[in-house]
């Protein structure tokens, strides 16, 4: 029996902000927050089963990246690995040649802000980046993409799932590109046993749909974040390919091979672990239920409120996101309208607050110039069909 009235029940659509971790990650979880409590680095019995424990977490994600375990580097979240893979990464060349002058990096105008603003950082310090466009359906410009890659481009990150708009970006074209570019460039590498441009990609919002296989998608770095996937908070990890060489952002100890100072949080990686692993397990399942849900939401708003345009292409698109913008409302006032009636959902990203202004991702794929404004619902496991028509009802009073 459900005791809650419609009007009682609080529905979440804000799950690409954050999702709830799942039952099975709060029980492996569990042990390790005061009955294995034990510090990684020690080498008595509760040191060494921590220890155990961390290689068997870096093991089972390195297995679903297809890599080595040693190419896994545990971090506090996506912004964390981000930073790590691009920072770090310009730190050693700045280490082996004094100056960042004279080399080129690639993103695209979309990337998540911890992207953007590192290199907007990097740019202060001399380095030169482009900023490739995306076209109305929020997907990259390959041909702008090849055009913009010079003899010192060493480095291009390029999001595999934009976070507002839910656009799946062509990682294994941008991938094909890169290798053909090395073949002509190979011999301008800083270091000896590297092709330059080294490819890294933000895949944060990625492991609930689709394949991690770092070889099939052809990147060098990729970022993952447990808050994503019903896992922990505060836990992220970064793959870097074996050879390359980068400089940690903070000092201390040598845990994660000397590149992430700082006692290994081990109940939080127990939880990534696991709940990337349920994503694996579930994708197809998971995929195909919220694809079907999503189609629904997307055909009843466009049908039933004048006016309402989806932004993003709907096809290359995750079956969790849908992202749409009313003509003449305040959609600020919406989300908020909505907020009150608990029904939850957002207007960019939750990096950004009001001061930092509108979607910089909805103004880079409206072709008009126009500023433009969208509420972005995202679904989740627990989403079902009476929640959306429950939603799309209130839409249809408040737009």
């Amino acid at each position: 029996m459900n005791f809650f009235s419609k009007k009682e029940k609080e529905i979440c659509l804000d799950y690409v902000s954050s999702t709830p971790v799942s039952r099975e990650v709060l029980d492996v979880m569990k042990s390790y927050w005061n009955e294995k409590y034990g510090n990684a680095g020690e080498n008595h019995k509760f040191g060494r089963d921590a220890k155990k424990t961390l290689d068997e977490s870096r093991e089972k994600i390195a297995k679903i990246f297809g890599a080595n375990a040693k190419e896994i580097i545990f971090t506090s979240g996506g912004t964390e690995s981000n930073n790590l893979a691009i920072l770090g990464f310009f730190n050693q060349i700045k280490k082996e040649t004094g100056t960042l002058n004279g080399y080129h990096a690639i993103t695209s105008e979309i990337e998540h802000s911890s992207v953007l603003k590192t290199f907007k950082h990097l740019e202060e310090d001399g380095l030169s980046v482009s900023y490739v466009k995306v076209n109305e359906q929020g997907l990259v410009d390959l041909k702008e993409f090849t055009a913009s890659i010079k003899e010192k481009t060493i480095f291009v990150s390029i999001m595999m799932v934009n976070n507002e708009i839910g656009t799946i970006q062509p990682i294994s074209e941008i991938a094909k590109i890169i290798r053909k570019h090395r073949k002509i460039n190979s011999k301008n590498s800083i270091f000896p046993n590297l092709e330059f441009p080294i490819f890294h990609t933000d895949a944060s919002q990625a492991p609930l749909f689709f394949g991690l296989d770092v070889k099939k998608l052809g990147v060098d770095m990729l970022t993952i974040d447990g808050q994503k996937i019903y896992g922990p908070k505060g836990v992220g990890a970064l793959y870097i390919k074996n050879g390359i060489k980068i400089q940690p952002l903070f000092f201390g100890g040598s845990q994660e091979f000397g590149l992430r100072s700082g006692t290994e949080n081990i109940p939080l990686i127990v939880g990534l672990s696991k709940a990337l692993e349920i994503a694996s397990n579930e994708r197809e399942e998971i995929s195909n239920k919220i694809l079907k849900l999503r189609e629904y939401f997307i055909d009843r708003i466009l049908k039933e409120i004048p006016d309402s345009k989806l932004n993003g292409s709907i096809e290359q698109r995750t079956p969790n996101n849908i992202n749409i913008s009313f003509k003449n409302v305040d959609h600020e006032f919406l989300v908020v309208q909505l907020d009150e009636n608990k029904i939850f959902c957002s207007t960019k990203s939750s990096c950004l607050n009001n001061k930092d202004g509108d979607s910089y991702v909805l103004n880079a794929i409206n072709r008009d110039k126009v500023k433009m404004g969208g509420v972005r619902f995202s679904l989740g496991k627990e989403t079902t069909k009476e929640d959306l028509d429950f939603v799309v009802e209130k839409l249809k009073k408040f737009v």
